[in-house]
């Protein structure tokens, strides 16, 4: 079985609610600080801080506009998130699908 382990940070990341709080915030549009801030209970320090370790995990890129910066997410590595959510759904339904069709006396 293979690992992950290039979308381990991504995955970790996405563990903490805030977190994942902000990644819909910006699915919706790309963002800054203060408007993430303002649509979430929690500070623009703390904004801050769950940005920087998203951008760490490779989840959302940013741009300087003026004096202040844009996030946005990085379509590429949601998209490889994606893509292993639905080969590990194929492999449920696939296993499901071998168990149900497994005949009577064959179940163990």
């Amino acid at each position: 079985m293979g690992t992950y382990q290039g979308s381990d940070a991504a995955w970790n990341a996405l563990g903490d609610p805030s977190r994942r709080a902000i990644i819909e915030c910006l699915a919706e549009r790309p963002q800054s600080v203060r408007e993430l801030a303002d649509q979430l209970p929690i500070s623009r320090p703390a904004v801050s801080q769950h940005l920087k370790a998203l951008k760490g995990a490779g989840l959302v890129n940013d741009r300087p506009v003026g004096t202040k910066r844009i996030y946005q997410l990085n379509a590429a590595a949601v998209g490889a998130l994606r893509d292993q959510l639905d080969t590990f759904w194929n492999r449920a339904l696939a296993a499901y699908k071998d168990a149900v069709e497994q005949p009577e006396g064959d179940q163990q």
